[in-house]
């Protein structure tokens, strides 16, 4: 029974790594106050970038930061949009989803195939003797390893830090940050930039760590995913990772029931983590409990002076 559940526990991390990055730049982009239904489109170009950046300079370290440099600069798009001009934030999102992908799938045609240098596994020193723990958590690449750290960063960011405050200030009542002598429209503009260069790394993790060659459509729906799973985790690091590993597991159970040669329908597998996105809504509005969705998300606020 380990022979199996030790291999499928470790491939949940692996699968769930890039959904985990998705989720937490959402996430800091929701906490300033800011929707961005572009994920899918910002991981998709950001990981053509990560690739071929790569690609070209054989570094993919290089890769990697150009993925999330890429996401930065598409979000930032989207920044101007709806914090500039006061655009439609639901709309704005969606045209950039299009826009990512769309724009993804032309410009990869001549990579598909094709293999970039990229992250391997590895034995994590010591911390991978650990029995059954290291085999699921440290054998993996340095990616992974980098992304145990970024939830933790993220809640002292937003617990202990002046600045992780003022950011969420500004998602619940920007009106009341500004009267405190806080900018708005600045806090908004790090939310959307440093959400989107988070986002853009979970797209380089898929052309760099998780595939290692080229392919249109490589996100997969992993940004539709990352949506959800803000709503799920309640805007809470913690319970993103939970949600990011629950989806993570379920892609790697129906990819290996199908390669067991079962005939029960991956579909109602993948099914499961949405479904349990709503009953966790259901369940949260029948015991009364506050969603904890900041109190001006999706709604636009007047430039400053």
């Amino acid at each position: 029974m380990w022979e199996f559940l030790i291999p499928l526990f470790a491939a949940t991390v692996q699968s769930g790594t890039p959904i985990l990055y998705a989720t937490l730049g959402e996430m800091m982009t929701e906490k300033g106050g800011v929707l961005n239904l572009g994920v899918e489109g910002i991981m998709s170009i950001s990981a053509l970038a990560a690739f071929w950046v790569s690609l070209v300079t054989g570094s993919p370290w290089l890769g990697f930061l150009a993925g999330g440099l890429g996401g930065m600069a598409l979000s930032s798009l989207h920044g101007f949009v709806c914090i500039s001009c006061l655009g439609n934030q639901v709309v704005s999102g969606l045209a950039l989803t299009i826009l990512g992908v769309g724009l993804t799938h032309f410009l990869g045609v001549s990579y598909v195939g094709l293999s970039a240098p990229g992250f391997f596994p590895f034995d994590f020193p010591l911390l991978s003797q650990i029995p059954v723990i290291g085999d699921i958590f440290f054998k993996h690449n340095m990616l992974v390893y980098i992304s145990f750290v970024i939830p933790v960063l993220f809640w002292f960011f937003f617990k202990r830090t002046s600045l992780g405050m003022h950011v969420t200030a500004t998602g619940e009542m920007p009106a009341a940050a500004a009267a405190a002598g806080l900018k708005p429209i600045a806090l908004r503009y790090f939310a959307v930039t440093v959400g989107g260069f988070l986002i853009g790394l979970g797209g380089a993790y898929l052309s760099l760590a998780y595939m290692h060659l080229w392919s249109n459509g490589i996100s997969g729906g992993r940004g539709w995913i990352a949506v959800a799973l803000v709503i799920f985790a309640f805007w809470r690091p913690g319970r993103a990772v939970a949600g990011a590993y629950l989806f993570g597991g379920v892609m790697a159970f129906q990819l290996r029931l199908q390669a067991m040669g079962t005939n029960f329908p991956s579909s109602l597998l993948l099914m499961l983590p949405y479904l349990l996105t709503i009953l966790a809504l259901i369940l949260s509005a029948w015991r009364g409990k506050r969603i904890d969705a900041p109190a001006a998300l999706g709604t636009n606020i007047e430039p400053e002076g």
